[in-house]
């Protein structure tokens, strides 16, 4: 199956990286190379791209698709929240410009045999790196009722994440839950059939919830953005686009402390506490895809994108 993934938001981002021809830029979900390609496209001299992904399809599609650019791309098998020492470990210390893509690949959700997707039956995985052990099957048959529930709850903001729950280890009990198909109807048991009727496929948001369990999401995105912020040059930017309300929330949290840190009591008349701005928020309000886009490409309707701005050393 061919790696198809439609880069959201790709204009708008390219445009905020302003990208300078002999700049180290990262991209730090590689994916089919969309955002990558961009980049790559408008280096020149000592201009280098680093693209890191985790998964081991992307890496190979990416490859591919930048073969053009090969003397001025690195690509690296690895989650990018080791991006930091990655990049020390091929001697790049500082960067111009990084982006982050998060969620899941148009590709990942289309191939049948990761499981991401609740539109086939087959094995229940949504391993974004096939190397790690535990797979969305373990999720389901060995989290406690409570956990599932707020995984549920938190990840999918699922308002029948209770029953759900409630339902997965009642089913669990008679045997493991082993397919995407098996879950899908669970789920359907749990959520009323009036609701079933309106709200969209019933077992989306469970499904996102245990996907981004399994992969770790928001963990990974809270420990790796000040370490981005870290890397950048002065003037580097750093773009990120999201497509869950939590994302953005951890995203918006960790610009606003970067841009100003100090800790200082509202009261004090000067700043004792020492902690410095490391850069400005570019984007007050998100970036959000175009009706044309949306139109164009179902999956960016919940996709923003925002913008940070190093300063200083």
């Amino acid at each position: 199956m061919e790696f198809k993934h439609t880069s959201v938001l790709l204009e708008e981002t390219i445009e905020n990286l302003q990208i300078k021809p002999d700049g180290v830029y990262v991209d730090g979900t590689l994916g089919g190379g969309g955002h990558s390609y961009q980049i790559a496209s408008r280096l020149t001299g000592n201009g280098r791209l680093i693209g890191i992904d985790q998964d081991g399809e992307a890496i190979l599609a990416a490859g591919k698709r930048l073969e053009p650019f090969s003397e001025k791309v690195t690509i690296i098998r690895d989650n990018y929240c080791n991006a930091k020492a990655a990049l020390q470990a091929i001697g790049v210390e500082k960067v111009d410009g990084i982006v982050l893509d998060l969620g899941v690949s148009s590709y990942q959700l289309d191939n049948v045999e990761r499981g991401f997707s609740y539109k086939y039956d087959t094995d229940l995985d949504m391993r974004m790196d096939t190397r790690q052990s535990v797979s969305a099957k373990d999720i389901v048959n060995t989290y406690s009722e409570m956990e599932l529930f707020r995984i549920i709850k938190d990840y999918g903001e699922d308002q029948f994440a209770k029953n759900i729950a409630k339902h997965i280890v009642k089913a669990r009990a008679d045997k493991p839950v082993e397919t995407t198909g098996e879950l899908n109807e669970i789920i359907k048991a749990a959520i009323p059939a009036k609701m079933r009727a309106t709200g969209g496929h019933p077992s989306k948001k469970t499904f996102q919830a245990i996907r981004i369990e399994c992969n770790r999401e928001l963990e990974v995105l809270k420990n790796s953005l000040d370490d981005f912020i870290e890397i950048l040059n002065p003037g580097g930017r750093l773009c990120i686009i999201t497509f869950h309300s939590l994302e953005d929330r951890i995203v918006k949290s960790a610009f606003k402390k970067n841009e100003n840190p100090c800790t200082c009591p509202p009261e004090f008349p000067v700043c004792v506490c020492g902690k410095t701005t490391k850069g400005k928020v570019i984007s007050r309000k998100p970036i959000l895809p175009t009706e044309e886009e949306i139109e164009n490409n179902k999956r960016s309707k919940s996709a923003k994108l925002r913008v940070f701005e190093r300063i200083g050393s």
